[in-house]
């Protein structure tokens, strides 16, 4: 099924939207995309019902709240059995410092997004957590010196 076929285009803006705007009232989006406030909610909740629409969350400034660096760590595996890997992604949710892990195609493992206070607890995150996790052969880390794009949304067909 095309993306056409899924979405119109008032499904679309309102998609579009609750991207950016995910606090606005039913009746400010009902503004915006030309429809009654009753219509307008029966949409959402349909979105949100079918699944296309997970939640709501605020957004934090990671600095206000003492995370002051970022970085991008990627790991390689020693072993690829389920085992191995089962061991790995249960360790990750487990660490909060970690709040996105992808699993990769090419010579990495795993990317994971790290936010720590400083350069000394991203010391003790790798030390005490990354490194004694079982089946870590590598680890590779990049520090984040400046964000030039943070959209948290998702890129929508043109409707």
């Amino acid at each position: 099924m095309t993306e056409s076929a899924l979405f119109d285009r008032t499904d679309l803006r309102l998609l579009a939207l609750l991207q950016r705007q995910g606090r606005a009232s039913n009746a400010e989006l009902a503004a915006q995309v030309n429809l009654s406030p009753s219509a307008c909610l029966r949409r959402v909740q349909r979105l949100e019902a079918d699944g296309v629409v997970a939640g709501y969350a605020a957004r934090l400034v990671p600095g206000a709240i003492g995370l002051g660096l970022q970085a991008f760590v990627r790991v390689q595996l020693e072993k690829h059995g389920q085992t191995g890997i089962a061991h790995f992604a249960d360790s990750v949710q487990g660490w909060d410092e970690v709040v996105a892990c992808h699993a990769l195609t090419g010579d990495m493992d795993y990317l994971l997004h790290v936010y720590v206070r400083d350069l000394t607890h991203f010391s003790a995150f790798l030390l005490d957590k990354l490194l004694n996790a079982a089946g870590v052969a590598d680890v590779n880390s990049s520090f984040v010196l400046r964000t030039v794009k943070d959209f948290t949304g998702l890129p929508l067909p043109r409707g």
